[in-house]
């Protein structure tokens, strides 16, 4: 899609520090990062969110999360991570293109929710 912020980062009219690639998938550090190692890592093929996948898209998942671990490792998070994949409007999805973040480091991420 010409005016999806990832799928230009995928075409490489958008510079990216990656940190993965390969056929299906690619995986970059986010450029306002929330912790010392916070990854995007996306599907190359445009897909909005995880509100509007299917069947046709299980093996593109499951290759998303099968690398979270080695990247997280790799990047500086050994002892664990969180992956979070935003969705919809109510899930403050930004970036109308499926993406799980990575966050981690030396020290636990903290709480996942607030209570309200």
């Amino acid at each position: 899609m010409e005016d999806c912020l990832f799928c230009r980062i995928v075409a490489g009219r958008i510079p990216a520090r990656k940190v993965f690639e390969d056929e299906e998938i690619l995986a970059f550090h986010d450029i306002n990062p929330a912790r010392p190692v916070h990854l995007l890592v996306i599907p190359k093929r445009h897909i909005t969110s995880l509100a509007t996948v299917g069947d046709t898209d299980t093996v593109v998942l499951g290759r998303m999360l099968a690398v979270a671990n080695r990247l997280a490792t790799e990047q500086g998070s050994p002892d664990g991570f969180r992956v979070i994949i935003n969705t919809g409007r109510i899930g403050h999805q930004e970036v109308q293109h499926l993406h799980a973040h990575i966050v981690g480091g030396p020290e636990p991420v903290g709480p996942m929710l607030k209570r309200i």
